[in-house]
């Protein structure tokens, strides 16, 4: 018995006016069949392209996994909602042929909106580590704004299938864009300028930024749409508008290549003989030290006769740029400059002051002697 026979009987079973219910049941029927075979499917595969190198195969399947099964879901809903209207003229059924287009647009939009989102998420995995490429921030500002459009184009397509006027709508909007533009300038303004971050980079979450133009220093906890949050030293947090930074200079301390050592020292002027040995010796423990950068600039010299002491200076770059790290090299090559000075049978000067006592002066005590 073939198919035809089987809904022969059944339709006889349940009476010729009745039959459209059998219909009904046969689209749903499917329906529910066709969710369940696509969606065994879409897993299936899925689960195959995930086991590839290629992160965008298994990212599209996997956006399109529950959208495909709410397009199926609405098509074969509303056709059945089709069958019943036209055997009951029920007016509620008449909405059917909309609810299916919205529906349809519903689930696309649903899909590049998964899309975007996954998409997002394995730009980020695949650019951790990697300086050269986009960092974190950009791609979730590129991300909001792809889903942004998304929406408001799958927003006027929707209006334009219930039959509304798109003329009316983007004229209302223009004017409407007028107006809050007059209104929220400074809004815009701290857009604009967080827009202006996320492009140009000056920073990132997790620098050290300050400004000599401001009263601003501190480490990037935050930058949204309208203001950056940074925190301060002393662990107070600073809220600064985005625009703020269109028209500020900004120094990022945290893409520095190296540190400076920069020390001027001095020796007594009765060892000035003693200066050429003490800064020899001071060049070769610079130039030997595996934490100085022998590729930049190094100098030691003797630079000026002082007020109380003959003075050299000490110019050179650490390898490191870590902020305490600096400080332990620092400390110990300071201090190995002290010896270097103590071992040459120099001191180091401090501020003093000679009298000098013409020949003849006498100095008269109490006794009057």
């Amino acid at each position: 018995m073939d198919l035809n026979e089987v809904y022969s009987s059944v339709k006889s079973l349940i009476g010729p006016e009745r039959a459209w219910v059998l219909e009904v049941f046969v689209v749903v029927f499917v329906t529910v069949t066709t969710v369940f075979v696509v969606r065994r499917f879409l897993n299936r595969l899925h689960a195959r392209l995930a086991r590839t190198d290629n992160l965008w195969d298994d990212t599209l399947v996997d956006a399109a996994r529950p959208p495909v099964s709410l397009a199926i879901w609405v098509v074969g809903l509303t056709f059945a909602g089709d069958i019943v209207l036209l055997q009951t003229g029920a007016a509620i059924f008449e909405a059917s042929d909309t609810l299916r287009r919205v529906g349809v647009i519903l689930a696309l939009t649903w899909f590049l909106l998964r899309l975007a989102q996954r998409m997002q998420v394995s730009i980020i995995e695949r650019n951790e580590g990697n300086e050269d490429r986009m960092d974190r921030a950009t791609v979730e500002l590129f991300g909001k704004l792809v889903r942004l459009s998304i929406l408001i184009t799958a927003g006027l397509v929707i209006l334009q299938t219930l039959g509304y006027s798109m003329s009316g709508v983007l004229a209302f909007g223009g004017i409407g864009g007028i107006a809050i533009g007059f209104a929220a300038k400074d809004l815009l303004a701290n857009f604009f300028g967080g827009l202006m971050i996320y492009l140009d980079r000056p920073f990132v979450v997790g620098n050290w930024i300050r400004s000599p133009d401001r009263e601003l220093e501190g480490t990037v906890e935050y930058i949204g749409w309208r203001l950056t949050r940074i925190r301060t030293f002393d662990k107070r947090p600073i809220y600064v508008p985005n625009a703020v930074f269109t028209n500020i200079v900004v120094e990022n301390p945290s893409r520095m290549s190296h540190r400076r050592i920069y020390e001027t020292i001095g020796v007594r002027y009765d060892d000035l003989s003693k200066m050429d040995a003490v800064v020899a010796d001071v060049k070769k423990l610079l130039a030997e030290h595996p934490e100085i950068d022998q590729s930049q600039l190094l100098m030691v010299n003797f630079n000026s006769f002082n007020d109380s002491s003959c003075d050299f200076f000490v110019y050179c770059f650490t390898r490191t740029t870590e902020w305490a790290y600096y400080h332990e090299v620092k400390h110990e090559v300071l201090l190995k400059i002290g010896e270097i000075i103590e071992r040459a049978g120099a001191e180091i000067a401090f501020p003093t002051t000679t009298v000098h006592i013409p020949q003849g002066l006498r100095m008269q005590t109490d006794n009057g002697s």
